[in-house]
């Protein structure tokens, strides 16, 4: 779970590094191929997502109270 704004950065950094790896490996195996890697990639980048969404939610509650 992350808590802090530094914890934020490092999961977006992350992310973006899994989609990179996802995006080559579409490349450079064809449909079919390595399917259960770029599966395992996609739950991954699907998890962080969920991270993601959580902290802003969480921060944008924080900074819509009074």
């Amino acid at each position: 779970m992350i808590t802090t704004a530094e914890e934020y950065q490092q999961v977006q950094a992350q992310l973006r590094q899994l989609e990179d790896r996802l995006s080559r490996l579409q490349q450079d195996h064809p449909m079919g191929s390595k399917g259960f890697t770029k599966a395992g990639i996609r739950k991954m980048i699907a998890r962080l997502h969920e991270e993601l969404a959580v902290y802003e939610g969480h921060q944008e509650v924080h900074h819509a109270d009074p």
